[in-house]
């Protein structure tokens, strides 16, 4: 028997599945009302990613550095053994920290798709589709607001509309209050508005940020039911998996939850309760990519689907579009598009678009999805320098009776 020929002694290749690169600096960058760092390594390859700790970036921001303390001199394909050190070197995670750990991993998996020359995808087992369909976002503080926005989409060619709250996106300096049934009864409404007027050839996607009771929520879902959404999306908030789990089981209405969720296990304990349909992962608060096919691969041995969030900038997307590429139980992308004061926009804008070279290509409906090396998007090169960090201030909308608002 013939054995394997073993490499001499004074080869300095690196042991299969490693690099010859080293990370050499972690850099965050505060953009805009955005958080990125830039992984950069010994030969000049730089890795991209963004953090979803979108209120509280600065914090992020300070341990994005003290992550990079410990990734300086290291091999950054490692990035499994990395995102295990991350995560597990501290008893303490939260938004913050898990923000960070995503920008991190995002960027690793950019650097080893780009030394390699091969998109994340690629690397994360191939495309099993070429295109990915997105639902664009509805913003609105009135229902005519809210119909005329809905019917500028569909009129580019947009399948499908998502940030769609009933209850209205209203001013959140104005003190809020509405009897029970007034409440519920001008949100159903609201819903029956919009379907009538884009018929079924878009898909509802109905948000309500937490807003609601159980009761109220449970109440509310078998309303509007005969105008079939695709999904209910956070009714309450997302704490109590059980409350979630009781909702989904009073409803016909698919929930959709998750994009305040740090870890992959509080994607399987609601998955257990049968709480959720539809995952909405946040691959830049969740734990980045890695994460990311972990939570899909739980997800579709419960027969759920996979809808990215992504209310942040083209990073973000670029990352989520790699997962979607290659997982087979993706639904839709989350596009966030900005809007103008009317409802009339020429065509729709991803959020923070300008801060980068390019953007996907969109085309009825649908990305085409990207083959670029990495992550496949940059960030322009005056990026820091064109766009200030712009802090976001605590404070929410206050209840009449002085009690605080969940919009």
């Amino acid at each position: 028997m013939t054995s394997r020929a073993q490499p001499p002694l004074d080869d300095t290749r690196p042991p299969s599945g490693r690099s010859s690169l080293k990370i050499v600096r972690v850099e965050p960058l505060l953009v805009d009302r955005f958080l990125f760092v830039r992984v950069h390594t010994d030969e000049g390859i730089v890795g991209l990613g963004e953090s979803g700790a979108w209120g509280h970036l600065e914090a992020s921001s300070a341990a994005i550095t003290k992550f990079g303390d410990y990734l300086v001199g290291e091999d950054p394909a490692r990035i499994e053994h990395h995102w295990n050190v991350m995560t597990r070197s501290s008893h303490f995670r939260g938004t913050a920290i898990m923000g960070a750990v995503s920008a991190i991993d995002m960027a690793l998996w950019d650097i080893r798709g780009k030394e390699l020359g091969v998109s994340v995808h690629g690397l994360l087992g191939g495309k099993v589709r070429d295109r990915a369909r997105i639902y664009a976002h509805v913003k609105a503080r009135s229902i005519q607001d809210m119909v005329e926005r809905s019917l500028a989409l569909k009129a580019r060619g947009i399948t499908a509309i998502g940030h769609l709250n009933p209850f209205l996106d209203e001013d959140k300096r104005e003190p809020y209050f509405k009897s029970h049934s007034r409440k519920l009864h001008d949100a159903v409404e609201n819903v029956r508005a919009v379907r009538e007027a884009v018929g079924d050839d878009v898909d509802l996607c109905i948000e309500i940020h937490r807003r609601l009771t159980t009761a109220e929520a449970i109440a509310f879902a078998r309303e509007i039911e005969p105008f079939r959404p695709m999904f209910l999306e956070d009714p309450i908030r997302p704490d109590n998996l059980d409350a979630m789990a009781e909702i989904a089981a009073r409803t016909i209405i698919p929930i959709a939850t998750g994009e305040r969720f740090m870890s992959l296990y509080e994607f399987q304990m609601l998955l257990v309760r049968q709480g959720v349909k539809y995952v909405r992962v946040s691959l830049c608060v969740c734990g980045g990519l890695t994460a990311g096919r972990k939570i899909a691969a739980i997800a579709e041995a419960f027969g759920a689907e996979v809808v990215p969030h992504n209310p942040l900038s083209p990073v973000c997307l670029a990352a989520s579009l790699q997962l979607d590429a290659c997982i087979p139980n993706f639904a839709i992308q989350e596009y966030p598009t900005t809007q103008g004061g009317t409802g009339a926009m020429d065509e729709p804008r991803h959020r923070g678009e300008e801060l980068v070279t390019s953007l996907p290509v969109l085309e009825d409906g649908f990305l085409v999805i990207p083959d670029a090396p990495g992550l496949g998007v940059e960030l322009r090169p005056d990026v820091h320098e064109a766009f200030p960090p712009k802090p976001r201030p605590v404070g929410m909308r206050y209840h009449r009776d002085g009690s605080v608002v969940d919009q």
